[in-house]
Formats: structure tokens, C-alpha cells, sequence
């Protein structure tokens, strides 16, 4: 049994942030979390880093996207974004692949907040130390 779904999924993590994202063809609508995603990434840094995967299609409204983001700050979700849309993008036109790899877009990027040490004040800054 095959499912007319229009709907092709991509899954972007980045830090502690979770990005689904859904893509469709349409008329290049792009919402995060219910909101234009100009409203919700405002610095152009993190909405210039949202949108890069698009850049490769001969026209970036060809697709619509939404996207469910949740934990981490704004630069982790614009990274988690970006992994997302380019997984999907790869799924819906494998032609983009080479594309999207040569730029880095497929690419997850594994650094993590370290952990806090026992006898330290955080990762690695130790407590102020006096000597009188």
C-alpha cells in the first residue's frame, strides 16, 4: 500500500537543537514554528544560515518549507534549520547531493557543550584561588 503524501522530511540537529522540517512544491513559503522565518531568525547571520541550502535550486521558491524547531538559542536552531532543509532537499532532487556536499550543508556538526568537572567552576575554569 503506497501513501500520497506530499510531504517529503528532513531531520536537523545542531548543539542541543532539533529541527523537523517539511518540504513541498509550491511557491516558496518558508515557515519556522507557525512564523515567517524573517520574524523568527532576526539576525541576518542566523537567517542567511537558515536559507543557504535553498540558494542551490535554479529557483528558490520552488519548494515550501516548515519547520518545527525546538531547544537551544537561535544559532543552534539556524544550524539544525540548515541540516534539515538540505536533507530534504536531497531526498526530493538527488542531483542537489554533490552540490550540498561540496558546500558543507549535509555535513552534522558534532561539537557539543563539554561537561562540568567535579572540583571546577565550570568545563575547564577552575574556582578563583587566593593566596592570603
Amino acid at each position: 500500500m503506497t501513501v500520497n503524501n506530499p510531504f517529503t522530511w528532513g531531520l536537523g540537529r545542531r548543539k542541543s537543537s532539533v529541527a523537523r522540517v517539511r518540504l513541498k512544491s509550491g511557491s516558496g513559503n518558508f515557515h519556522v514554528n507557525g512564523k515567517v522565518v524573517g520574524e523568527y531568525f532576526t539576525t541576518l547571520r542566523d537567517l542567511n544560515s537558515a536559507k543557504a541550502p535553498l540558494a542551490l535550486l535554479d529557483d528558490p521558491n520552488t519548494y515550501d518549507v516548515f519547520v518545527r524547531v525546538n531547544g537551544g538559542g537561535p544559532h543552534g536552531q539556524a544550524g539544525a534549520v540548515q541540516l534539515g532543509v538540505a536533507r530534504a532537499l536531497k531526498e526530493v532532487n538527488p542531483i542537489l547531493f554533490e552540490g550540498l556536499r561540496e558546500q558543507g550543508y549535509l555535513t552534522r556538526d558534532s561539537r557539543m557543550k563539554e561537561r562540568k568537572k567535579p572540583g571546577r567552576r565550570g568545563a575547564r575554569r577552575g574556582f578563583q584561588f587566593s593566596k592570603r
